[in-house]
């Protein structure tokens, strides 16, 4: 095991990384968003290799992805195809015009139909299908949603008004699921709950969905007001690529108000330095990219440095943590922005979509709490 102080030195040389990284952000952003906006035009349409999640009633179930799923078949799984999408219309708000654009675009006007959406709303209506894709794929779709609601664009538009009758579906499944889930799922894969409620919320802000927006922010609370000491040191997981405890913090940033949130962020992490360091938390380690289990601990070094930005944002500016909660968040951005590079499908049909989350910062963008309408 790695000593505290070659940790620290480690810390050190990445954070020194990250500050020349930085510095030369207005050149390489744009370099970044095109190699990841390639990836994704890699598998928005890419059929095969594909891990369906399929409950077969007869032998009329056993089809190929694009019958199943006409608008998210490509990128392995659905998740990560409604997460592709979403990726190519956020990088369509922030690039320049250019070839990668318009082949973006293309793509999205192949996929994002009425009719291929109403192929996909034929699959979650079928028998066997309520619990298909919850919570993680569910929450991205939502997403996507909220992406193309917020663009004044005529593409957003146009794309935004055929995936609607799915945002009413998946919106549907949140409100039939969540008054029956008696506990938080606390785990760092796709069925964790905080990082579904969390995008939930978002989208239902967004839409001006208020019955959702209650519902997700009462269960927020009660699940996790009177949380204390979250066991962090025990983090991460062999396979996470989400963080239980900060996913659950990042979630209660939007639904307490700064003076309360404070105080609970005390008792959730209490460990949190003072000092600035940012050796507290140490990023992930990948020693297999090809294994597609392994390889999310790239991703929980992505999304944790997203969680811990999103922290920070809802703190005073005085607040001492703050600057140890960034410190963590830039070593663990260096890390995990590093690794994506394409080089295995295992990684490549959805990290792009967590680096383009975090770069992008658009979890920052997420609206903080607010009291509920009447």
């Amino acid at each position: 095991m790695l000593s505290k102080t070659i940790i620290s030195c480690a810390a050190a040389a990445i954070m020194a990384g990250t500050a020349l990284a930085q510095a030369d952000e207005a050149q390489s952003m744009p370099d970044l968003e095109a190699r990841f906006m390639t990836m994704a035009l890699d598998c928005v349409q890419r059929e095969y290799p594909n891990k369906i999640s399929h409950v077969l009633s007869s032998d009329a179930d056993a089809q190929p992805p694009h019958s199943l799923h006409p608008a998210f078949y490509g990128c392995f799984d659905w998740h990560s195809s409604v997460h592709g999408h979403w990726l190519l219309v956020r990088l369509l708000r922030t690039m320049p015009e250019s070839e990668l654009t318009q082949a973006a675009a293309a793509a999205l006007d192949a996929n994002l139909t009425p009719e291929h959406i109403a192929g996909e709303i034929a699959y979650f209506e079928a028998d066997g299908r309520a619990a298909f894709e919850r919570p993680y794929g569910l929450a991205w779709l939502l997403q996507l949603g909220a992406e193309l609601r917020e663009w004044d664009d005529p593409r957003a538009r146009r794309w935004s008004a055929a995936i609607a009758p799915l945002e009413q579906t998946v919106s549907d499944r949140y409100r039939s699921w969540l008054p029956n889930l008696a506990y938080p799922i606390r785990i760092g894969t796709h069925n964790q709950s905080a990082f579904a409620l969390a995008l939930g919320l978002d989208w239902a802000r967004e839409a001006g969905d208020v019955e959702l927006e209650r519902l997700i922010v009462t269960k927020a609370i009660e699940f996790h007001a009177e949380d204390r000491n979250c066991p962090i040191s025990y983090e991460p997981s062999g396979e996470d690529f989400l963080s239980p405890c900060l996913m659950e913090a990042d979630l209660m940033r939007r639904v307490m108000p700064e003076a309360d949130y404070v105080v609970w962020l005390e008792g959730f992490l209490p460990d949190i330095p003072l000092d600035g360091a940012s050796d507290w938390l140490t990023p992930g380690i990948v020693l297999d990219a090809s294994d597609g289990k392994l390889v999310h601990l790239d991703g929980v070094n992505l999304s944790r440095a997203w969680a811990l930005e999103g922290i920070a944002s809802a703190l005073p500016h005085t607040d001492p943590r703050r600057a140890a909660l960034l410190a963590a968040a830039a070593v663990h951005a260096e890390v995990g922005t590093r690794s994506v590079d394409g080089a295995d499908y295992a990684g490549g049909h959805w990290l792009a979509s967590f680096a383009t989350y975090l770069t992008t910062r658009r979890g920052l963008e997420a609206p903080a709490w607010r009291a509920l309408p009447e």
